[in-house]
């Protein structure tokens, strides 16, 4: 079959849901045939993420049905197009959370695509440039992207464990690398979870001293044994008050209401809080926590394309994956139930092969 625009496509099968209120089900999606310059990648696993659960249920309000989720995605190139060159087939790719951006801003111009100044076009729910529709994600057989959106997996890593290193991994490494974590620092992780869970990882791995944040006293030795230094429970008063003005870095990835300025009050001078987590409501901060210590509080956004495959190759060389609780695609509306409760540590992963039955 064909689109107006006479782009060859073909049909393959995906989990996905035409309404928000409706359960995730099999049904069939049209892919694009690869151009010169694809990748056409067969899925073997992927990730989820907390946000395809928002895009699914419609709770940033900009979802276009249907909706297939899924933007951390590991699997094997079956064909690339003529004019590829740094992809051939058999290599094991993984794709994230963009298929595509303007390429001509100067964010892209300089390998930060994730901050397109007209918008990247996301791995799903995104402006498909090709076909009449909006682009779907990992929850299906197989994807077509642009080359300039695959990213080398190394051959060491476990391909499961590799997929959430494409949404949670990139979205710590990218501000623990732009803020300098590294030996001779101290950062903070707030929240164990599919965020702080790779922060803690990836932190350690940097040579920071690297100081966990939680009010579960279940998650303290978890915590130690994903490498941190310290675990502080943060409504221990007593506990968060030694560590006043001592921190060079926290990395916040809690996404439910907290209170920041406790949290600020614990920078040393130029120290700064970065958010990744994305609450649905503000967090009030007080003006006085930001203009003592010259502390800065800010955010960030995933990776861009560069970063994202030195994150895959930072991993590789210190054998770093995401822990992961293995499901079949039938599984993904009780798995989204527990992601809600928190039920997971720490990261559902899909086996795509369940797909075929």
């Amino acid at each position: 079959m064909t689109t107006s625009q006479e782009t060859q496509v073909t049909n393959v099968k995906a989990f996905g849901t035409n309404a928000a209120k409706e359960t995730l089900s099999q049904m069939t999606i049209a892919r694009r045939q690869p151009t010169a310059h694809d990748v056409e990648i067969e899925i073997l696993y992927c990730g989820v993420c907390h946000s395809d659960l928002h895009q699914a249920r419609n709770e940033w309000h900009n979802t276009v049905y249907p909706c297939v989720p899924g933007h951390e995605i590991v699997g094997r190139i079956v064909s690339t197009g003529d004019a590829v060159t740094g992809h051939k087939a058999g290599d094991l790719a993984a794709v994230g959370c963009m298929v595509d951006s303007c390429r001509e801003c100067d964010p892209c111009k300089n390998g930060l695509e994730q901050y397109c100044e007209k918008g990247f076009t996301g791995t799903y729910n995104g402006r498909d440039k090709y076909l009449p529709q909006r682009t779907y994600g990992g929850y299906s057989q197989r994807i077509v992207v642009d080359e300039h959106f695959v990213l080398h997996v190394p051959e060491n890593l476990d391909p499961a464990g590799t997929a959430p290193l494409l949404c949670a991994g990139i979205t710590t490494y990218s501000p623990l690398r732009h803020w300098k974590a590294g030996p001779g620092k101290k950062v903070g992780v707030i929240g164990i979870g599919g965020l702080g869970h790779m922060g803690v990882k990836l932190s350690h791995a940097m040579g920071a001293h690297t100081i966990v944040f939680t009010t579960s006293e279940s998650k303290k030795e978890d915590a130690l044994r994903l490498g941190a230094d310290e675990v502080v429970l943060s409504n221990n008063e007593a506990e968060m008050q030694a560590r006043t003005g001592s921190l060079d870095l926290i990395l916040d990835t809690v996404s439910a209401q907290h209170d920041l300025n406790a949290y600020l009050q614990l920078l040393k001078l130029d120290g700064a809080l970065v958010l990744v987590g994305l609450p649905e409501h503000p967090l009030p901060v007080e003006p006085f926590n930001m203009v003592h210590n010259r502390r800065s509080f800010a955010g960030s956004s995933i990776g861009g394309i560069p970063e994202t495959q030195e994150m895959l190759d930072f991993c590789g060389e210190h054998n770093i994956v995401s822990d992961i609780e293995l499901i079949n695609i039938q599984q993904i509306n009780e798995a989204y139930e527990r992601l809600l409760k928190g039920d997971v540590r720490y990261r559902f992963v899909i086996d795509m092969n369940s797909l075929k039955s």
